[in-house]
């Protein structure tokens, strides 16, 4: 369901009120309320926003101009419509000049009004869009979103550079979490196709049929819910960017279709004979090994050429460990400022124990620790303590092996067994609690659930051990502690 737009009508004659609220009302799509004048108007939009406010240019205590340079100083994202009865080039050039989208001379039809608003409120819509991807462009054009001045990520920017500015498909591939679709939009905003659209399908979060239609959309009748032609992706994202995420996902008999698509630029919507051209980029992003995926014919081996003619791989948060305090840092900013929080900092303890922390989830993961402290802690130094759950997961900061030019001295533990070590501890802390170790550690329990089945199986004993003991200190404690009546 479409947003309500709101508007003000500003009048100290009480039957114009009434009329533009009936006419208004009656357009539907609007929630409209009224003000005697501008003083009173200033007073309603202090409250609420307003999309449009249409105000009479003379009134009692302020007047027309008045409240719209009081908007535009004030609330300048709303648009104003002025009214007079005057008609004169001169009243209208001045309301013009001070900032307001349009003007009806009195008297008016409902019609005029329809059509005045509808095109103020359209063109309101079309700035605020403007200035959100000038903003994301912005951002996003001198890869101020991706932090990092590691060798590994130096090199990653001069290729982003290198083939922003031409249409070569891209194949970015690393763990869940390290930024591909990050890279994928710095690439776009970077490009020629920065003016277009920037479009994203996630692979693995649709069936083959779904997803088939989510790209090449859909003839009215293609099948039983098909009630409307439907625009795919490919179609959406013309002349633009098309990411597809975690493309290991697809369906081999639709990857083929996509190899079409990728090859002549054309395809046909599902249930459809019109063949229809598009111009799109492509980047894929996979978390998984391509090459091993094709030995198991779970990816056809042509379409993984097709795709990696710009091959860019995004290394796991632990092989770039100096840019973690960069990264905390750039974090800790953004979330402040989003829970209104002064500056925060970290401390050494902390930064050490960030960094030694092998972080599975990588950039992601730092980010949701970092704003869990910052919504946690009162403090404005964030300590070790607000990470103690790291330590729990890769042991005692002290035992975490040193660091020589950003690369470990001594070899890591598997990430299996860093993963067993991480829920022992935490499950030992809350006293077996799954639910209580889940948000310790900041999974869901359902993952919790299924870890400790895949270690017990892995382990029976040493699981089994920890139950008994844990289940007998739960029965003691059951024994000592009185029963409240």
């Amino acid at each position: 369901m479409a947003q309500k737009r709101a508007i003000l009508i500003v009048d100290d004659d009480p039957i114009m009120r009434k009329s533009l609220l009936g006419a208004l009302k009656a357009a539907k799509g609007y929630v409209v309320e009224t003000a005697q004048d501008g003083e009173d108007a200033l007073v309603k939009i202090s409250r609420q926003f307003f999309d449009l406010v249409i105000t009479d240019m003379k009134m009692p205590k302020m007047g027309g101009l008045e409240l719209l340079r009081r908007i535009r100083a004030e609330a300048s994202d709303t648009t104003v419509i002025v009214m007079t009865a005057f008609g004169t080039v001169e009243t209208a050039v001045e309301a013009m000049k001070t900032g307001a989208y349009d003007y009806l001379t009195k008297p008016f039809s409902v019609d005029q009004v329809e059509v005045v608003v509808q095109k103020a409120i359209e063109h309101r819509m079309v700035v605020a869009e403007n200035r959100y991807l000038r903003r994301e462009i912005e951002a996003a054009f001198n890869f101020g979103q991706i932090v990092g001045t590691s060798a590994v990520m130096q090199r990653i920017y001069e290729v982003i550079a290198k083939v922003s500015a031409s249409d070569a498909t891209i194949l970015v591939q690393g763990e869940s979490g390290t930024g591909k679709e990050l890279i994928a939009r710095a690439v776009h905003f970077n490009s020629s196709r920065r003016n277009g659209p920037f479009i994203k399908v996630n692979c693995a979060a649709l069936s083959s049929g779904l997803l088939e239609s989510e790209l090449f959309g859909h003839e009215k009748g293609a099948f039983t819910s098909a009630y409307t032609r439907r625009q795919g992706r490919f179609e959406l994202a013309d002349q633009g960017t098309l990411l597809l995420d975690e493309i290991s996902e697809m369906d081999v008999e639709l990857q083929a279709k996509l190899l079409r698509v990728l090859q002549e630029g054309e395809f046909d919507r599902v249930g459809g004979s019109e063949t229809i051209k598009t111009d799109v980029r492509i980047i894929a992003t996979t978390n998984r090994n391509l090459k091993e995926e094709i030995k198991h014919k779970r990816f056809r081996e042509d379409l993984y050429y097709r795709l990696n003619v710009i091959p860019l791989t995004l290394p796991p948060l632990r092989e770039r460990r100096e840019d973690i305090p960069l990264l905390a840092q750039h974090f800790l900013e953004k979330h402040s400022g989003k829970n209104g929080r002064r500056q925060l900092r970290v401390s050494a303890a902390a930064a050490a124990m960030l960094r030694g922390y092998d972080w599975p989830g990588n950039v992601r993961e730092l980010e949701n620790t970092i704003e869990r402290a910052v919504v946690l802690s009162s403090a404005d130094t964030l300590d070790a303590e607000q990470f103690t759950f790291l330590a729990a997961c890769s042991g005692a900061a002290s035992e975490m092996p040193a660091q020589v030019d950003g690369a470990p001295a001594e070899p890591l533990l598997p990430l299996n067994e860093l993963e067993k070590r991480a829920i022992y501890a935490a499950l030992e802390q809350c006293q077996g609690n799954k639910t209580r170790a889940a948000e310790l550690l900041g999974v869901t329990v359902r993952t919790m659930r299924n870890k400790v089945k895949q270690f017990y199986q892995e382990d029976a004993r040493q699981w089994g051990k920890f139950f008994l003991e844990t289940a007998a200190v739960a029965e003691e404690r059951a024994d000592l502690e009185p029963v409240a009546a």
